[in-house]
């Protein structure tokens, strides 16, 4: 289990692939491990470095609250640890934010960046799912904490038509031997609700691709809209009819269309 110490955490990752290095950042109570139906594509061309986010998975957890830069600072030492100068980047959800910070503080690490279901600021709408995420994964079960975020970040048409695997994907929780505790999410969640660089992202001068669903009921299409009219260089594609797991709803399309965005920029 390949592991880094960087900005005062042991950080595990793994890696899949060969090629031009793709750093992957996953969201808010994700482990890396849930790239792999992306990973798996997206290999074939890149070196896929694949970590777990500090406070879930196998990376320390400490006490926060954490912060979105804390958290690019986390990967601009993985870089350094794996000797990689530059690298493209996708970010998904609390994965964006980061991967808006590493773009800022670290300008230098990143040659292009897709940001998916992301944000630049936090209305009161979304604090209150953030807030009220913390609240739930307190008393729930793992499984009917899984069933809420199903809830959030898949469309109707979606869960209609995957009901059984869905409900496979929540029992599987339940069974999870290394369960996100609950001050990492919280943690975790803090660093999404200060996470505010409106004022910034007119610095950011890689390349980006902002995509995600129309339909995302968690971070609602204005957000990505707002975060693509402030990036300089920056294109935008929204699913139709898709949540904020888009990227499940929808994978046929969109592994093909970030690799081949990618092999571009």
């Amino acid at each position: 289990m390949p592991t880094v110490h960087t900005n005062g955490i042991t950080m595990h990752y793994e890696e899949r692939g060969s090629g031009d290095p793709l750093l992957l950042i996953m969201g808010i109570t994700a482990p890396g491990g849930v790239w792999e139906v992306h990973a798996n594509d997206w290999s074939k061309d890149f070196r896929c470095i694949i970590p777990d986010n500090r406070g879930v998975g196998y990376t320390d957890k400490p006490e926060g609250p954490y912060t979105s830069a804390m958290m690019a600072d986390d990967y601009a030492g993985l870089l350094d640890a794996l000797g990689i100068e530059k690298v493209r980047v996708v970010g998904c959800s609390m994965g964006s934010i980061i991967t808006q910070q590493l773009c800022l503080r670290h300008p230098e690490k990143v040659q292009s960046s897709v940001l998916m279901c992301t944000w630049g600021r936090c209305d009161a709408y979304a604090k209150s799912v953030f807030s009220h995420m913390k609240t739930i994964k307190a008393r729930l079960t793992p499984t009917e904490f899984m069933e809420y975020i199903h809830l959030l970040i898949f469309a109707k048409d979606h869960w209609d038509a995957n009901d059984t695997d869905l409900a496979q994907g929540r029992i599987h929780a339940g069974l999870d031997q290394n369960p996100q505790p609950l001050h990492g999410l919280e943690a975790q969640a803090a660093a999404c609700t200060e996470h505010n660089v409106m004022d910034q992202l007119k610095n950011v001068k890689c390349p980006n691709l902002v995509i995600g669903g129309e339909d995302d009921i968690f971070t609602p299409r204005w957000m990505s809209e707002e975060v693509h009219a402030a990036l300089p260089d920056s294109e935008i594609h929204l699913y139709p009819g898709a949540g904020h797991g888009f990227h499940f709803e929808r994978t046929s399309d969109f592994n093909p269309r970030v690799a081949e965005w990618l092999k571009a920029h």
